[in-house]
């Protein structure tokens, strides 16, 4: 499975972000009186899209830290150890 998922959440944040920042916008500026005239929508609704764009982009960027055992080092030994004591069998894995 490739999908990160980071990427549908930080689409995600980003798209309602976006919606409420427009909706801060074009409201009208009344309905923000009980706020202490603060632009609510405005300001959650950029700091949502700022949120959705970090998860996106991190989410691109896609690295996984998981890699197969026997690539590393410290995984070759620690399958050698095992396989040493019975604790895993000599041949590969079933996926």
């Amino acid at each position: 499975m490739g999908l990160d998922i980071r990427l549908p959440i930080g689409l995600m944040f980003l798209i309602l972000g976006l919606m409420l920042a427009a909706h801060g916008v074009i409201s009208d500026a009344s309905i923000y009186e009980r706020s202490l005239q603060i632009n609510v929508n405005l300001w959650w609704g950029l700091a949502l899209a700022v949120f959705g764009a970090i998860m996106f982009a991190y989410g691109r960027r896609g690295t996984s830290a998981m890699q197969p055992a026997e690539t590393t080092p410290e995984g070759r030994a620690t399958e050698a150890r095992e396989q040493r004591r019975g604790l895993e069998s000599e041949g590969p894995r079933p996926h």
